[in-house]
């Protein structure tokens, strides 16, 4: 069975970091959105970013940012894949130069294939929980039929995941990857290091 990876996201310190990274996380995710409790500072972020090891993708996640903010990010933050979760288009999305996925909050309303056809440029489509005012980390899920079997784009699959559920999850989306932030935490944006490895765990065994 396709292996099906791990990213652990709103990462706010380098001791954190390390902790998802020695679970064996595949990716790790950092928040540029000043109203998530998640939210990093630049320093804070290059921080982290200097101390990821080879084969670890740093993740970058924004929120309808300025053209302006995001290039500052960049300009500062060693950040190989980069995750709009707002009202971005496919034109500022491709437009700095790094592989991009685009998060979606699904609804029972929600045409997948057609959000898809939007960004043919995207690396992948994060399919999150649909919670009024919150663009993401809500700790809910949503009924995972709703998502079609055919998508052209990779899925990563996140809302509401944790150890408890996470292999039911792969085993009815197949996703290409999870993504997991609530549900691995103390706190909000303090991760908890049994969480994080039971979470990952859970994962592993899927692919027996």
């Amino acid at each position: 069975m396709r292996r099906t990876r791990v990213k652990v996201c709103g990462i706010t310190s380098a001791a954190d970091a390390g902790l998802a990274i020695t679970a064996g996380a595949d990716a790790i995710g950092m928040v540029f959105y000043t109203k998530s409790p998640r939210h990093i500072s630049i320093s804070t972020a290059r921080e982290i970013s200097s101390a990821m090891p080879p084969f670890v993708s740093t993740v970058g996640l924004f929120v309808n940012s300025s053209q302006q903010e995001v290039s500052m990010v960049l300009a500062d933050v060693s950040l190989g894949l980069l995750q709009f979760h707002g009202d971005e288009d496919e034109s500022f999305c491709s437009s700095f130069n790094r592989p991009y996925i685009k998060a979606v909050r699904v609804k029972p309303e929600t045409n997948l294939m057609q959000l898809c056809s939007q960004y043919p440029s995207a690396s992948g489509i994060l399919l999150d929980s649909y919670k009024k005012g919150i663009p993401g980390g809500t700790g809910e899920i949503f009924d995972w039929n709703m998502i079609p079997g055919d998508l052209p784009l990779p899925i990563v699959l996140a809302g509401g995941l944790d150890a408890s559920n996470v292999a039911a999850a792969v085993s009815i989306v197949q996703p290409w990857a999870v993504d997991v932030s609530s549900g691995v935490e103390i706190s909000p944006g303090k991760k908890d290091k049994q969480k994080i490895e039971q979470f990952i765990q859970a994962v592993e065994g899927t692919r027996q």
